[in-house]
């Protein structure tokens, strides 16, 4: 062990240090010196602390930003009806989500830009100390808990500044204003949803045809096993292809009638074990495209829902809540495959307003 001339700072553990500190026995060594508690810088007082003028500039500069942000919330409901997206026009589109995309920005960085800067000018800054304690605090705690908070509030002059809180109280209330015109365009603004997608191009008499080439379909080109990916007649000419497509498109497959278990009112819906069930799921509205020959199942890749086409397109797992619609078919005098009429109930996924339609 070092003496005390040796300068080392360590003394034996059965030594006693100079300030009076007992030594554990069992402890090696200990420090000559303890840290000492180093306290908290001299405060430096603010512009706005010294200067009522530059206080009274901050103030204002904040209550400027908050009504900044009212006017991108303002700003971003003008643009939605200034600058509306026209069907088939992408400038349209870019102009709509540009200018509200800034709106909402201005009023976002407005609000939180002014935020910080009331608090770094404007609240008091002073340095404090809180310890906290890892239990419920006695009712003496609690008390003085309250007059912090009161204690606070003075601080940052919420109350006292007036123009400053009717500002801030402004600029929340606007902000959420545009996403209410903008939740708006979630759903058709002039149509019911489950009228339109009740409706497809399916009438009576209307050819199946090969996707994509719109190629008519006999009903001797479907063997045992096979699958077609079917549209209706005429669709490629149509003006508004894709969303036709995407109500209308169809599966195709042929089974041996004896394995097909056809409840009452719908024996005629296929031909000699030849059915068409919609290929849209009805889960979210994937397309419903990987036949299994073997068990005559339909998978959906999205979310793997599975139907049985023996059983008229039942869901056996997954999370699609109800059958894929199926397509009455028949032949028409050349031996093509036409359809009867369009399908009996909307396709797709199933959502609360076609309740009415539920069979």
């Amino acid at each position: 062990m070092a003496n005390e001339e040796g300068g080392t700072g360590l003394v034996p553990a059965d030594a006693s240090v100079s300030h009076g500190r007992d030594v554990s026995a069992g402890t090696a060594v200990v420090q000559r010196d303890l840290a000492q508690n180093p306290g908290l810088p001299p405060h430096r007082p603010r512009t706005t602390d010294l200067d009522p003028k530059a206080d009274k500039r901050s103030e204002r500069g904040v209550s400027l930003l908050f009504y900044l942000s009212i006017v991108g919330s303002i700003g971003a409901i003008v643009s939605y009806f200034a600058l509306p997206i026209v069907p088939d026009d992408p400038a349209s589109v870019r102009l709509n989500t540009l200018f509200i995309g800034l709106s909402i920005a201005l009023a976002l960085l407005s609000i939180g830009i002014g935020a910080v800067h009331w608090g770094k000018a404007l609240m008091a800054d002073h340095e404090g100390i809180d310890i906290r304690h890892p239990t419920r605090g006695t009712d003496a705690t609690r008390e003085r808990a309250v007059e912090i908070f009161r204690e606070a509030d003075q601080e940052s002059g919420f109350n006292r500044r007036k123009l400053l809180r009717n500002s801030l109280f402004g600029a929340f209330i606007a902000f959420p204003l545009p996403a209410i015109f903008l939740f708006r365009d979630l759903a058709p603004a002039d149509n019911d949803p489950a009228e339109l997608l009740r409706h497809t191009m399916w009438e009576e008499g209307v050819r199946l045809t090969r996707d994509p080439e719109g190629t008519p379909i006999k009903a001797s080109d479907v063997t045992l096993g096979s699958a077609f990916h079917v549209i209706p007649e005429g669709l490629n000419e149509t003006e508004h292809k894709l969303e036709e497509k995407a109500k209308a498109a169809v599966l195709l497959m042929r089974l041996k009638p004896e394995d097909l278990n056809v409840s009452p009112g719908r024996e005629d819906w296929n031909y000699q074990g030849i059915v068409a069930y919609s290929k849209i799921c009805t889960h979210v509205g994937c397309p419903v495209a990987l036949y299994e020959q073997q068990t005559h199942h339909l998978l959906c890749p999205c979310h793997q829902s599975q139907f049985d086409i023996k059983n008229e397109a039942e869901v056996i797992f997954g999370p699609a809540k109800r059958p894929l619609p199926q397509l009455p078919i028949t032949i028409d005098a050349d031996g093509y495959l036409v359809a009867r009429r369009d399908f009996t109930e909307p396709v797709g996924p199933s959502f609360w307003e076609r309740g009415e339609y539920e069979q």
